[in-house]
């Protein structure tokens, strides 16, 4: 004999998938007809078959010391109670009782709970709340301290268009630790009940880089949505495909991919739009906007840094439990709050990390953080940078030592000079959320990348700054200027302080054979006839204040796209041609 799955028609082999907003228990009995009492039960009985037929909700129906039969066919005291109603009704009354008569017809085709006189009642009510709880969505773990929540949802929400009847799927995206699987964890709790089948699949990025991990999450979406755990197996990836296409594609189901980064995984989980059934909502998380775009889904939210109000409260949150500073530690608040740059990860961490210390204890943290960033903070937005080919990672390494705030078509111009391919790089960048194009087309980047990316540099070498690629510390510049072999790129700007005078000479020149960038922004900087630039790599050259009358004689200009000489001493450029 075939097997039913409660709250369905056990009749019909084609019957209409139930839905539910909530999950109506309709319990039968032979007092449910006595007069006067019976009536509410009558309507409430129409109403909850009216919901099942209009909204597709679930009915599970108790028969308590009834036969089902006798609640279908009416038989019995049915027949009598119902022959009660009707003397003496008039046409209105007529018509409620053909109401109810239809509703009990329906409700005794429904496989439900059969409660008999010598029942074991408490085994069966113990079965009722085990269905009744796989039935009903989970509620996710949201953190409580969660800021900012609702306007977020709010526009989520109506981008999902959960009343329309076409399947949509909707692209979450955003930099590492803003906050997008905190969203749509939420989300999930906001909607979830309005569907009868969800799947929440989290850590894809993580779990499937292996086929064997695919087909879990194959598999799982397959046990959420069709209640059918261990009795479906998958065992190979395409056989996954088939099945969610073959078993979905008339379900109205809510999933949620969660943190994916890969294309061929995504095809393989929610393919198309045509794998699911009417009403569908597909809700997928990555940190990439292209293969969103390449999934061609409805929308794409991007998910932006807190304001600084609520950036504030929630940094307060978790440094004193309460939305606002403690007294004393208003300005250091303020300070870490700019130095988390509004990243709700950073400051979840940093409030945590400085939960009940003192005054003395922020301040030693704020000035160690300025040298080494942290560790937690770091690994999550490294994901991101682990990502990138070989030149995008040294365009994204250029942008933090040097041109963050730089005007993007200037510093095209330099990076296609460096053989970089700038655009693509650049697109590359902007698509992974790692940076941000301005209106006045300025370079932004997020502070905490920004200082992942020096920190990047600073291991090549931490021992040697010599041997590190590129340099920006004032520090660093003075000391390579006597032992350095391998720098590409320098910055000594203007907020480098000095008693003494900096001096190039040919000496700490002679051997920079690779340098890329040369940006001096200081005029304490001393300047001897012998200076020369060997490199004929040199592409950005920003110097205020150059001293010399010219520029060296061997300067070699031929790959040189920007050049910025401001508040000069120079009466000519070279004494020969500067391009070859």
């Amino acid at each position: 004999m075939k097997a039913f799955e409660r709250g369905k028609r056990s009749h019909q082999s084609s019957y209409k998938l139930l839905k539910n907003q909530g999950l109506p228990l309709l319990c039968s009995q032979k007092t449910m007809l006595i007069p006067n009492a019976s009536k509410w039960c009558l309507e409430e009985l129409v109403k909850f078959i009216n919901c099942k037929e209009e909204r597709e909700q679930k009915v599970i129906p108790i028969f308590y010391h009834v036969d089902p039969s006798e609640v279908r066919n009416q038989r019995e005291i049915y027949k009598i109670a119902f022959s009660r109603h009707e003397k003496n009704a008039d046409e209105e009354k007529r018509g409620k009782i053909r109401r109810w008569k239809t509703a009990m017809r329906e409700a005794g085709k429904l496989a439900g709970y059969d409660v008999k006189v010598d029942s074991f009642e408490s085994e069966i009510i113990q079965d009722i709340i085990k269905e009744i709880c796989g039935t009903i969505p989970m509620v996710l773990d949201v953190d409580e301290k969660i800021v900012g929540m609702d306007s977020r949802l709010e526009k989520l929400v109506s981008r999902l268009e959960i009343q329309s009847n076409g399947v949509r799927m909707v692209g979450v995206c955003g930099l590492g630790g803003i906050g997008k699987t905190t969203i749509i964890t939420a989300l999930y709790n906001k909607i979830s009940n309005q569907f009868r089948s969800t799947s929440f699949l989290t850590n894809v990025r993580e779990e499937s880089t292996k086929d064997s991990g695919l087909l879990k999450f194959q598999q799982q979406l397959l046990d959420d949505t069709l209640g059918v755990k261990g009795q479906l197996t998958l065992k190979k990836i395409h056989e996954g495909v088939k099945e969610i296409k073959d078993k979905l594609s008339s379900k109205k189901v809510l999933v949620f991919v969660d943190d994916i980064d890969d294309s061929r995984r995504l095809e393989h989980l929610v393919g198309k739009h045509s794998w699911f059934g009417h009403g569908s909502r597909i809700i997928i998380t990555r940190r990439k906007k292209d293969l969103l775009k390449a999934h061609e889904v409805d929308y794409i939210y991007e998910v932006d840094k807190l304001n600084e109000v609520k950036a504030l409260q929630l940094f307060c949150s978790y440094a004193f439990r309460q939305c606002l500073p403690g007294k004393g530690y208003g300005d250091l608040s303020i300070q870490v709050v700019r130095y988390a740059d509004r990243l709700p990860l950073a400051l979840k961490v940093l409030g945590s990390l400085l939960f009940r210390k003192g005054v003395k204890d922020w301040k030693s943290e704020l000035k160690k953080l300025q040298e080494v960033p942290n560790m937690e903070i770091t690994n999550v937005l490294k994901i991101s940078y682990d990502g990138l080919d070989h030149t995008q990672k040294m365009i994204f390494l250029d942008f933090a030592c040097f041109f963050k705030g730089a005007h993007v078509e200037i510093v095209t111009q330099v990076l296609d000079g460096f053989g970089f391919k700038a655009e693509s790089g650049i697109n590359a960048l902007v698509d992974r959320c790692l940076i941000t194009i301005s209106t006045n087309k300025k370079i932004e980047m997020h502070d905490s990348l920004a200082q992942m990316d020096k920190e990047i540099v600073y291991k090549e070498c931490p021992n040697e700054s010599g041997e590190r690629s590129r340099l920006w510390k004032h520090e660093d510049v003075c000391r390579v200027l006597t032992i350095n072999t391998k720098i590409e790129g320098m910055l000594l700007n203007d907020q480098c302080t000095s008693e003494h005078e900096i001096k190039f000479t040919f000496e700490a020149f002679k051997r920079m054979t690779r340098l890329r960038v040369l940006i001096v922004n200081n005029n304490q900087v001393q300047l001897f006839e012998d200076f020369t630039f060997p490199s004929h790599d040199l592409t950005y050259l920003y110097w205020a204040g150059y001293s010399l009358a010219s520029l060296p004689s061997n300067f070699h200009a031929n790959s040189l796209v920007f050049l910025y000489l401001k508040d000069n001493n120079i009466k000519r450029l070279s004494e020969r041609k500067l391009v070859s």
